[in-house]
């Protein structure tokens, strides 16, 4: 199994969800942030004691961005022929199945990923138990 080439600290600058105004006053809006646009918003006037709004400096740190807590970036496989791809980068990308692959196709792409040294996070999906008869 391949270790992570760089296994930096990730720092999130804000894990909690950035709600919509009123969304706590009225059950009608929903929680999924919209920009308020109103011409007396205290939320667009950045009033204290208000929700706060997203803005470019919660982003995170660019060599930890898309970091799995693994430290591998995540890669999504297709098929057989996509992990060729991942070949010289397994210390920096995981490949993962993606969800529309079957089960016949995922086992052989879990064979090639062991033989090229690429960790595969959802190798176990879909993957049935051998029946003994």
């Amino acid at each position: 199994m391949p270790t992570p080439l760089h296994k930096g600290k990730i720092v999130k600058k804000r894990t909690k969800k950035f709600l919509r105004q009123h969304t706590d006053r009225y059950l009608r809006v929903p929680e999924s942030w919209r920009r308020p646009k109103g011409i007396d918003s205290a939320v667009r006037r950045k009033f204290r004691g208000t929700v706060r709004m997203p803005n470019i400096g919660y982003g995170s740190d660019k060599r930890t961005r898309h970091m799995m807590p693994s430290g591998f970036r995540r890669f999504v496989v297709n098929n057989v022929a996509d992990l060729e791809m991942l070949m010289m980068h397994n210390r920096k990308y995981a490949a993962e199945i993606a969800h529309n692959v079957s089960g016949q196709k995922r086992k052989a792409i879990v064979e090639r990923a062991a033989a090229l040294d690429i960790k595969v996070t959802n190798a176990k999906a879909r993957v049935r138990a051998e029946e003994t008869a």
